[in-house]
């Protein structure tokens, strides 16, 4: 008996009691319960019976007139409370969105606000049957396994799989909000940023994107012991430039990421002579298993032709060695 016991403790708990369980523990009456789900009073005894036989506890104490939630039946109504509601939500989704054509994508969070989203509309025109989930984080997940159509990331050449598309590649270029040229000291040359404060990625000194620094920028243009007004850091691309556009001061900026502030006047290059290049690059890389689908096969081309336009606002020159991925 200890053996059956033992065994019938290790095994999953049934959804069903779980239900059961939950009802009765929100009306703390068993033939409320009983009636909310349809079945008999006995019915619902028997599954809170099975559940505390397999949770290996009592759940309730049973009063003649009332029913009380025991200390382990709090702490388990507690995780009830906390994952069926999500479940029931998944379950709809996933109900909602049968037999519907869907693209889903992972993509860094500077890309998406920046880059993406803005141009989705776009998109969303020319194919409003067609649903998006974006999944925006800096972690890389394997296309190979995760429930992802395609991702967008961002890196040289070397780190990326040999399937992947450059969509295009960067510079980097001071920019500043116009008014904040117009009220302050005017930059005519390098130098003339110490008069200013200058905007920088909080942790780029700790991670790979080192030549992302105002200090990498100064090196190569002669200003090694150049300090500025002050110093504002931020944790994300999207920060920065937004810090930019309100005029809290001059961010070098990834150019592909501001072409539209730049083009439609919200930033100004100060010095567009002096852009440096970047052995960064952006690309689209899609999953083995989803490359085929018609929506996803629509997704990449309107990315390409997105990808195209951005690089002519840039002034890019394809690569040669990926001018054969580039349209």
């Amino acid at each position: 008996m200890l053996h059956s016991q033992t065994h019938l403790r290790t095994r999953p708990v049934s959804a069903g009691y779980l239900r059961a369980f939950e009802a009765v523990a929100r009306h703390l009456n068993f033939r409320a319960a009983s009636e909310e789900m349809a079945l008999t009073q006995s019915a619902v005894s028997r599954q809170i019976q099975s559940l505390e036989d397999e949770v290996g506890v009592p759940l309730f104490l049973r009063h003649t007139r009332a029913v009380e939630l025991t200390s382990a039946g709090a702490q388990l109504l507690q995780a009830v409370n906390a994952s069926l509601p999500r479940i029931d939500a998944a379950v709809r989704q996933i109900r909602h969105s049968a037999g519907r054509k869907s693209v889903s994508l992972t993509t860094f969070a500077s890309f998406a606000s920046m880059w993406l989203i803005p141009r989705l509309e776009h998109f969303q025109r020319e194919q409003p049957e067609i649903d998006i989930r974006i999944d925006a984080s800096d972690h890389s997940v394997d296309l190979d396994v995760a429930d992802v159509d395609l991702a967008l990331r961002y890196g040289p050449a070397a780190h990326m799989p040999p399937r992947a598309i450059r969509l295009f590649g960067e510079q980097l270029t001071p920019v500043a909000s116009p008014w904040l040229l117009k009220s302050g000291t005017r930059i005519k040359s390098p130098a003339d940023f110490a008069q200013h404060a200058l905007v920088e990625a909080g942790d780029a000194h700790r991670t790979h994107l080192e030549w992302l620094t105002w200090r990498r920028w100064f090196d190569a243009h002669g200003q090694s012991r150049l300090q500025p007004k002050r110093w504002l850091y931020f944790n994300y691309a999207y920060q920065m430039v937004q810090a930019a556009l309100a005029g809290q001061g001059v961010v070098l900026a990834r150019l592909p990421l501001v072409a539209e502030s730049l083009a439609n006047g919200d930033l100004v290059e100060p010095l567009p002579g002096v852009r440096m290049d970047s052995p960064m690059a952006y690309w689209l890389i899609l999953s083995p298993r989803a490359e085929q689908r018609p929506e996803i096969v629509g997704f990449r081309e309107w990315l390409l032709g997105q990808a195209a336009a951005t690089r002519r606002s840039i002034g890019e020159v394809p690569d040669p060695d990926t001018v054969d991925q580039m349209d």
